[in-house]
């Protein structure tokens, strides 16, 4: 009983060593090509995202100066003027083409 016993862990062990490596190298190959920038998605970004990028910094900008005097009052300028005009800005040209993990 004692020999089986022995015999199916060490043969479970040796299993487990054979398969573990194999696992774990395909995980790792599968998060390396999420990272990678696929041609679908800089085309959707160059077209849609960055126009629509380039929109909302127009907007914010108009926005920002129609409501500078209360947020002047407020006490808010800066931080209206990061939220309207630099973050809409730098999502639109400081991004990589088709990283959008980053915001």
């Amino acid at each position: 009983m004692q020999r089986t016993l022995k015999s199916s862990i060490i043969f479970l062990v040796i299993i487990a060593m054979l398969v573990v490596p194999f696992g774990s190298t395909a995980l790792a190959q599968n998060s390396d090509e999420d990272k990678q920038f696929t041609v679908g998605k800089m085309a959707v970004d160059a077209l849609i995202v960055r126009p629509l990028g380039i929109a909302a910094t127009i907007i914010g900008t108009a926005l920002f100066v129609v409501s500078l005097p209360f947020s002047a009052l407020g006490g808010n300028t800066k931080t209206a003027y990061e939220r309207l005009i630099v973050d809409p800005a730098e999502f639109t040209f400081k991004r990589p083409l088709g990283d959008f993990d980053q915001y």
